[in-house]
């Protein structure tokens, strides 16, 4: 899933992870997210962190505290790359930080990183 008010933004990432083989979930802001979240359960979430209505450090937080997605990896992207930032990304329970612009490489290796190795443990269950 990749949320981000940013047409741009989730349309290179889109391109980017479906040359890749992914199945991606849009969405324009959290709550947008959260309302899609539970249909399709995605393997990981990059969410922009400024952004109108709910931004993503709050959809972070609500994500994480649902039982059903605490153990979703969820990535925040962000074109500040500030310590504070990334520490308040941490205090709501995300697990990386992307700093925009990213590279297809930096998009995909997250996802090898935080996606692969649940399905690979879910095969060999």
């Amino acid at each position: 899933m990749v949320i981000d008010d940013s047409n741009t933004i989730r349309r290179s990432a889109e391109i980017f992870l479906v040359q890749a083989g992914c199945q991606v979930v849009l969405a324009e802001d959290g709550f947008d997210a959260l309302a899609k979240i539970a249909d399709h359960q995605p393997a990981v979430v990059f969410c922009d962190i400024m952004m109108p209505r709910l931004d993503g450090y709050q959809t972070c937080a609500l994500i994480k505290k649902n039982p059903r997605f605490k153990t979703t990896p969820v990535i925040m992207l962000s074109s500040k790359d500030g310590l504070f930032d990334r520490a308040r990304g941490r205090m709501v329970g995300s697990d990386q930080y992307l700093t925009k612009p990213f590279t297809k490489d930096s998009l995909l290796q997250t996802v090898a990183t935080f996606a692969l190795p649940a399905e690979t443990q879910t095969i060999q269950s």
